[in-house]
């Protein structure tokens, strides 16, 4: 929806358990030389400040990226070279941590239908990524499959309407039979309601799954973040286990 905005979540547990995977996937597909194309259907802004007021306002950076000392790790790497030109208050959203991983021979394309996010993303990731002023579903299934053809797709939607659980199962499906060579992952919130629980079983997709469990502090919204992992590569189940060795103050 387009009221939604990240940056009352950034640095949040959810965030870093998938900025970490995320990260370390990134990792994980760079290390041959053949390049590889990144694509986001929500971007958000790319950049936080843990100093604003709507980080304040919810405390979840201080459950999350304020708990843990961060070890040498691609994710650490990425809010380094990120706070050493924005401020030790700054914050890498997943398009800021791509762009601070990927080389010069991959692309990055970014999605985002919010009009003052796509404004600030734009501003944010100036030279370093395509960025969309477009719905995100519509806009990766455009492009796809693009070149290079090897990539990894992230779809993190806020989920507030309740038919976009099997609406990312619907597209992925559709995405995966036009762009075969893809990775996917999918982040979702874990709720009361267990809404990602018919998600999952719609995919109809061979996937990996990790879902990890956290305690905020008004305890009346996500109980835990869920990654899932469609054309998993070799090497994927160590990139959630290396995520919950380096977040395990946080993530149970």
């Amino acid at each position: 929806m387009l009221s939604y905005q990240h940056a009352y979540h950034a640095g949040g547990p959810a965030d870093l358990h998938k900025h970490i995977a995320l990260a370390e996937m990134l990792t994980l597909l760079t290390r041959k030389p053949r390049g590889i194309t990144y694509i986001e259907t929500h971007a958000g802004r790319g950049l936080y400040d843990l100093a604003s007021a709507e980080t304040a306002k919810t405390g979840e950076a201080d459950e999350g990226i304020a708990k843990i000392d961060l070890p040498d790790c691609p994710f650490a790497n990425a809010v380094k070279s990120v706070r050493s030109m924005h401020g030790e208050t700054a914050y890498p959203g997943s398009p800021a941590i791509a762009a601070a991983l990927m080389r010069e021979v991959d692309k990055m394309h970014l999605m985002e239908l919010h009009p003052a996010e796509y404004k600030a993303l734009s501003v944010n990731l100036e030279g370093e990524a395509a960025v969309h002023h477009r719905d995100g579903y519509e806009g990766v299934m455009a492009i796809s499959p693009p070149k290079p053809r090897k990539g990894l797709v992230l779809i993190d939607p806020s989920y507030e309407v309740k038919a976009e659980y099997l609406q990312v199962a619907e597209f992925t499906r559709k995405l995966m039979a036009k762009w075969p060579e893809a990775t996917v992952m999918i982040w979702y919130p874990i709720l009361k309601a267990a809404r990602h629980k018919e998600m999952l079983a719609a995919l109809r997709l061979p996937h990996l799954v990790d879902e990890a469990s956290f305690d905020l502090k008004d305890n009346e919204g996500m109980t835990g973040s869920g990654l899932a992992l469609v054309n998993a590569p070799y090497g994927s189940e160590a990139v959630f286990s290396r995520t919950r060795e380096i977040a395990a103050r946080v993530l149970r």
